[in-house]
């Protein structure tokens, strides 16, 4: 898009001296707004200044009264601690960001928190600060700006057409993660995304001359990048000509790297001392000073400033205006289009698209679970053309391909599948940007051990509210001969430890119906769906219904008299579980089975439910796993306290105590042990209604 510049708004761009003072104007409020809080990090919007005034008066599109807006150009600040920066902007842009949100900034319950946070501040697109992020999320939003375009644009309807821009700085493009991430976007030729590095050569230990010296342009050049350089920022030309270039440039993603002094006129410029405290009341004054401001002002904007920057959002407003009639044009030419368009943008799903989920059928063949996912993938795929997505690589063992797509690539972006390479850490952060983005509903895939890989980007969708969907194949020692390398024994601890972050273990195929159902449904929720390698069987007791509670009885005993232990399982060890029972109850031991596919999901239901379904016996866990969330469901846990061995599934299920007849040995052990005895109540213990709900 492009904004619709009214003549007055187009004279005041080319107003060198207001340029300036406006520059000037969010160094100073920047500056200020750490001062206040007492907290932050002053230097790099000193310094980055007229990085973020380009972007948002001369290069985005944006319209602050609709931050939502589908075809807006998107803006990241992947070195997160310079929100002060961000916040400025936002503010003198126009977006619902007031003076007095400014002042509280870093102060609980605000809307200027310490680090971007893109659920809470209007304008913020991604959760940034752990470095790295931002940027790979911005290739994910390139990704899919570049795919709804290739599938929605029509001759003379540009409906999809915006650009990504990125400020990122060093610390940043030391992180593995963006490594992976632009070679990815360099393969792609991702044209829309802009990247403008804040060259300053200092990081928080002190001069990149420590740790970072290599030759960044050149490393771009290699991954495919069109690579630019601007050394000089006393004039905004050279910067505004560099950008104009790498928006021209549609078959390479451009670096920008811009020379910038850290804390430009503060006493600590260029030191790594600006980077993370306030300035002191006496340095900010004298850097009101040199920047020709008030010292005993603060959080003043001059009224010109405040006028230009007040056309820049008009100028958006009418951009939107003008996108708004063209896609009313677009309802009439191509309604079928813009209703899926208009579907997709609100995050809707396609109506009965879960009926297209596989049930199990008495005779159906037993199967590995994640040749059951791939049947629900393959199920729902066509009927759900904004499922988008792919593997770290494992496509043949993942089975997550999409047989009605052709893969994305450069040549063919209307294509669904993504060859993410070995890749896990940007693929999950590509993906939340994917989601960030609208319009696409992301998974990706890998092996379960290789979440650890992936964990920080995990952990940004939980608290972003992004609901990817992973597909986490090979969840246990039954995978077998590739050894405790690759046999997650901690990991989906590791995950069930995380807030907002479903962990879905199915046990058959009416379970991976419900996983599906629940990780589809739940669109602000990130899932993780930990699939077998081996072969499962159906279990005659599993239900779909009843899986999307989280846990239910799976096995009820048909013998009289009270139950004398609970066996409670997930994934492969509920049919374990359903064996041993067998065994128990021939001997007249009465035992029910419990599958809980989702302990996140059964944690939401109400105490009378949880412990109908536990009941009063006692409660043995069994999960070739670590134990870590088994205690607050059972007695006692049956689980891996070591790392696994190389070997074939069978025999380390023999080795490490999970058979038939070592689970009934130790579930009858725990009979006898409670036999006579009060059980505890699993269930009855204080709760506190003062508890504080958090992010």
């Amino acid at each position: 898009p492009t904004m619709s510049s009214s003549p007055e708004h187009k004279k005041m761009k080319t107003d060198a001296a207001l340029e300036k003072l406006c520059v000037d104007t969010v160094r100073v409020f920047s500056a200020d707004m750490v001062q206040a809080a007492n907290s932050g990090h002053p230097g790099a919007p000193l310094g980055c200044a007229p990085l973020a005034h380009l972007l948002f008066s001369n290069a985005m599109t944006y319209d602050p009264s609709s931050p939502d807006w589908a075809n807006r150009d998107r803006f990241v600040l992947s070195n997160g601690h310079a929100c002060a920066l961000q916040y400025s902007m936002l503010h003198l842009t126009g977006y619902d960001l007031s003076v007095e949100d400014c002042k509280k900034f870093r102060q609980l319950g605000s809307l200027t928190p310490g680090h971007p946070e893109n659920f809470l501040t209007p304008g913020v697109e991604v959760s940034t600060g752990p470095l790295g992020q931002g940027l790979t999320n911005a290739v994910g939003m390139a990704i899919a700006e570049s795919h709804l375009a290739a599938v929605f644009n029509k001759p003379g309807f540009p409906i999809v057409d915006h650009s990504t821009y990125v400020i990122c700085g060093d610390g940043c493009l030391q992180e593995g993660v963006t490594s992976e991430a632009s070679s990815l976007a360099g393969h792609l030729g991702l044209g829309k995304l802009i990247v403008l590095y804040d060259d300053n050569n200092i990081t928080i230990d002190g001069s990149t001359d420590l740790s970072f010296t290599e030759d960044v342009g050149k490393r771009y050049e290699s991954y495919g990048w069109q690579v630019l350089t601007v050394t000089d920022l006393d004039s905004l030309e050279p910067l505004r000509s560099a950008i104009s270039e790498a928006k021209a440039n549609k078959d390479q993603p451009t670096l920008i790297k811009v020379k910038t002094i850290i804390g430009l006129g503060s006493k600590k410029q260029g030191t790594a001392g600006v980077h993370g405290a306030p300035l002191g009341a006496e340095d900010l004054g004298n850097v009101k000073k040199h920047y020709g401001f008030d010292p005993e002002k603060s959080f003043d904007i001059p009224a010109p400033v405040s006028a230009f920057y007040k056309l820049c959002a008009d100028s958006g407003k009418g951009a939107k205006a003008e996108w708004d009639a063209l896609l009313a044009k677009y309802a009439t030419s191509h309604p079928d289009l813009h209703s899926e368009f208009v579907r997709r943008s609100a995050g809707d799903l396609p109506k009965g698209l879960f009926d297209l989920l596989p049930v199990f059928k008495a005779g159906d063949k037993d199967m590995a679970s994640r040749k059951l996912s791939q049947a629900c993938i393959g199920a729902i795929a066509e009927a759900m053309p904004e499922l988008m997505g792919g593997s770290a690589d494992l496509t043949p063992s993942n089975l997550t391909a999409l047989s009605c797509s052709s893969d994305y690539q450069k040549a063919t972006p209307a294509g669904r599948y993504i060859r993410f390479g070995v890749r896990e850490h940007a693929m999950s952060a590509i993906c939340n940007g994917m989601f960030a983005h609208g319009g696409v509903r992301p998974y990706c895939a890998t092996f379960l051990n290789f979440a650890g890989y992936a964990l920080g980007a995990i952990r940004v969708s939980a608290l972003s509210r992004f609901g990817v969907i992973y597909v986490m194949t090979h969840d246990s020692i039954g995978l077998g001969e590739d050894g405790p390398t690759h046999q997650p024994v901690e990991m989906i601890e590791s995950l069930r430890s995380m807030p907002n972050c479903n962990v879905l273990r199915p046990c058959d195929q009416n379970e991976t119906n419900a996983a599906y159902r629940i990780a589809l449904g739940e669109s602000t929720t990130p899932s993780i769906i930990c699939l077998s390698r081996q072969t499962l069987p159906n279990l005659p007791g599993s239900d779909v219904a009843k899986a999307l509670k989280g846990g239910y009885v799976i096995s009820a005993s048909t013998l009289s008299g009270p139950v004398k232990v609970t066996l409670v399982a997930s994934g492969s060890e509920t049919g374990l579980c359903v064996n041993a029972a067998n065994l128990l109850q021939a001997e007249g031991v009465k035992v029910n089975v419990v599958s809980m596919p989702c302990m996140d999901t059964f944690d939401k239901q109400s105490d009378d439910y949880k412990s109908s379904v536990l009941g009063s016996a006692p409660v043995l866990a069994v999960e070739a796993a670590a134990a870590g969330s088994w205690p607050k469901y059972s007695h006692v846990q049956h689980c891996m306290k070591t790392f696994g061995a190389s070997g074939k599934g069978g025999d380390l299920f023999k080795h490490f105590g999970f058979t038939d007849e070592k689970v009934a040995a130790k579930a009858k052990k725990v009979a006898e042990f409670y036999e006579g005895k009060s059980v505890p109540d699993l269930f009855n213990r204080p709760s506190f209604d003062d508890e504080v709900t958090g992010h």
